[in-house]
C-alpha cells in the first residue's frame, strides 16, 4: 500500500511538472524546483543534476562542465563552448595548478578568487540562478567542492564585425565607423568621443528566455528625468518571452504606437550622431545584437535631418537641408496635386497650362499610380533580396524597360513615369528609412481621397495628416515640435543649418536640465 502512495506521488510530480513545463517557469523557479532552493550547491553531482535539468547539460553540445581537482579539492568548470576566450580560460587554469592542499584548508574561494585567478572582471556569486545567467552572457563560473559559492568570471568573446560605415548614413566627409552587433563596441565607441562623467549607461535584461541586455544611455546633468524615469520603468515591467529582432521589438514594446505609420523613434548607426544628441539631452536605446540605436524622443524634423548637413560649411548645409526639405515635400504632396490638376483643369492656374496628360491612355491615372507605386515597392524589395552585384543591374533594367514598355504600350501615360520618379527620389532622399516609408503610406491615402473627392478629398486628407501629425507625443514631447506648437526661433534653426557658435541653447522639446550649450563669455 505504502509503494501504491509513493508511485501516485511520484506520478503527481511528474504531472505538477509537466504543468510547470508548460507555462514557461523562469529559470528561478525552475532551479527550485530541481534542488529546492535558488542557492549554489556544495556538492558538484547535485550542481550537475541542476545545469542536466535547467541548460541541458550533456544534451547541448555548446553546454561544457569540465571537471579537475586543484590541491585535491573538487572543481567544476561551467561554460559556453562558443563564449570563452581559450587563453585566458588557460592562463587561470595554469595557476589554479600551483594550489596545494593546505591552501584550501579554511577558506577555498578566498583564496583562489585574491591570489589565483589573473583576471580583471572576477566576482564571487551565491545564487545558482544568478551564475546561469552570467554563463549564458558569456561568463565562466568555478564550482568548488564543499563550498556554496561560485566564481564568475568575464572571458566572453563574442563572434562579431569590425566598425564599419553606416550603409543608410553615409557621408562624404567623416568618420567612416558605425555601430556592429555587440553591445559593448557600440558604447565604447560613444565613450570615445563623449568623455562626460555625466554620461551613464544603465544595463536591464529583457526577455524571460533571450535575456537581451538593453543600455539606457543619457547624460545625467542634461536628460530630463522625468522621461529617463520613464523610459526606464517601461523597459523593467516588460514580461515577454525575449527580444530576438532586438530594438524594432523594444520599440513596439514601450512605445503606444498602435497603428501609427510614423516612427516615434528615430535610429542611427553613426557613434557621432548618437554623440551629438546625448548632448542635446536626448536619451539613447542600444539593443545587443542590434548595429542601429533607438534615440528618443524624436520630432518629424529631427527624422529629416542628415549628418552631411553638419560636415559642410553653414551655407552649403543650409542649401543641402533646403533641398532635402523640397525632396520630402515632392514625395508626399507632388503626385497628388499633378492627378488634382490633371483631373481638374479649374484647380490648375494659368501659369501650369503645361501640367495634365498630354496623350490618352488605357488606364485611369489613378490605376496607374497604383500600379506605379506598387512597383517601386517591388523593385525595393527585390533589390534587397538580390545580390548586391546585381541588384544595381536589376533595378536599372527593371526602371527603364518596364517603364518605356508600358509608355509604349498605352497603358502609362509619360507624365505618370516622370512625376512617380521624382516622388520617388524625394523619398529616397529622406534620411529616415522609416519616416519615408510612413510617407508613402499617406501619398497613396492622399491619391485615393483626390481621384474619389477631387479638390475637398486634397485640402481635407493633408488636414487630417497634419492634426494626426500635431496629436502625437514621443514622451511628452510634440511630433510637430516647433511647427505645432510654434517656436519661431527653433524653426528657423530647422530651416537653416546654423554655425556651431550660434548654436546656443539646447532644443526646448527635450526638456533638459541644462538647456545651455555654450557659457556666456565674460565682456572684455
Amino acid at each position: 500500500m505504502q509503494g501504491h502512495d509513493q508511485g501516485n506521488q511520484d506520478q503527481n510530480n511528474d504531472q505538477t511538472h509537466h504543468r510547470n513545463s508548460e507555462k514557461s517557469d523562469t529559470i528561478e523557479e525552475a532551479i527550485i524546483y530541481w534542488q529546492s532552493d535558488d542557492q549554489v550547491a556544495k556538492r558538484l553531482e547535485q550542481i550537475k543534476n541542476t545545469l542536466q535539468h535547467v541548460v541541458g547539460l550533456n544534451k547541448s553540445f555548446d553546454v561544457i562542465f569540465r571537471e579537475m581537482t586543484f590541491g585535491d579539492r573538487r572543481t567544476g568548470l561551467f561554460y559556453l563552448n562558443g563564449f570563452a576566450k581559450d587563453e585566458v580560460m588557460t592562463l587561470v587554469l595554469e595557476r589554479l595548478t600551483y594550489l596545494m592542499p593546505e591552501q584550501l584548508t579554511a577558506n577555498a574561494v578566498k583564496t583562489i578568487f585574491e591570489r589565483y585567478i589573473p583576471h580583471i572582471q572576477v566576482e564571487k556569486v551565491h545564487k545558482m540562478s544568478e551564475t546561469i545567467n552570467k554563463v549564458l552572457a558569456g561568463g565562466s563560473a568555478l564550482f568548488i567542492e564543499h563550498e556554496s559559492i561560485a566564481i564568475v568570471m568575464d572571458v566572453k568573446n563574442f563572434p562579431g564585425r569590425g566598425p564599419e560605415e553606416a550603409s543608410l548614413e553615409r557621408v562624404v566627409r567623416g568618420a567612416r565607423d558605425g555601430f556592429t552587433e555587440t553591445l559593448l563596441t557600440n558604447v565604447t565607441l560613444v565613450r570615445r568621443r563623449l568623455r562626460d562623467p555625466g554620461l551613464h549607461y544603465e544595463l536591464i535584461q529583457v526577455g524571460r528566455r533571450t535575456r537581451t541586455d538593453v543600455a539606457i544611455a543619457f547624460i545625467d546633468d542634461i536628460a530630463s528625468s522625468r522621461d529617463v524615469e520613464s523610459i526606464r520603468n517601461k523597459i523593467k515591467e516588460l514580461d515577454i518571452d525575449g527580444l530576438p529582432l532586438a530594438d524594432k521589438q523594444l520599440e513596439e514594446a514601450i512605445i503606444n504606437k498602435s497603428w501609427n505609420p510614423f516612427p516615434l523613434a528615430r535610429y542611427s548607426e553613426r557613434p557621432d550622431v548618437v554623440a551629438a544628441q546625448l548632448l542635446e539631452g536626448n536619451i539613447v536605446l542600444f539593443v545587443d545584437t542590434s548595429p542601429s540605436v533607438m534615440i528618443l524622443p524624436t520630432t518629424f524634423f529631427d527624422l529629416c535631418q542628415h549628418a552631411e548637413e553638419n560636415r559642410q560649411t553653414p551655407f552649403m548645409g543650409t542649401y543641402l537641408r533646403l533641398v532635402r526639405f523640397i525632396g520630402i515635400f515632392a514625395s508626399l504632396f507632388v503626385l497628388p496635386m499633378w492627378l488634382l490638376m490633371a483631373t481638374h483643369p479649374e484647380f490648375k492656374p494659368a501659369v501650369f497650362d503645361f501640367i495634365g496628360a498630354q496623350k490618352a491612355s488605357k488606364l485611369p491615372l489613378i490605376v496607374q499610380f497604383l500600379i506605379g507605386e506598387i512597383g517601386v515597392d517591388l523593385m525595393r524589395m527585390a533589390a534587397v533580396h538580390t545580390p548586391t552585384p546585381l541588384s544595381t543591374a536589376m533595378g536599372l533594367m527593371a526602371a527603364i524597360l518596364l517603364g518605356d514598355v508600358a509608355v509604349k504600350a498605352g497603358l502609362f501615360v509619360p507624365e505618370v513615369i516622370l512625376y512617380m520618379a521624382v516622388a520617388a527620389i524625394g523619398m529616397f532622399a529622406t534620411p529616415s528609412y522609416e519616416l519615408s516609408l510612413a510617407n508613402r503610406i499617406v501619398r497613396l491615402l492622399l491619391l485615393i481621397a483626390v481621384a474619389i473627392f477631387g479638390g475637398a478629398g486634397f485640402v481635407v486628407g493633408s488636414t487630417i495628416v497634419i492634426l494626426f501629425l500635431a496629436v502625437h507625443r514621443s514622451y511628452n514631447s510634440s511630433y510637430l515640435w516647433p511647427f505645432i506648437p510654434f517656436n519661431a526661433k527653433a524653426m528657423l534653426n530647422i530651416i537653416i543649418r546654423k554655425p556651431v557658435l550660434n548654436m546656443k541653447k539646447r532644443p526646448s522639446y527635450n526638456q533638459t536640465v541644462d538647456s545651455t550649450k555654450m557659457r556666456k563669455q565674460k565682456s572684455e
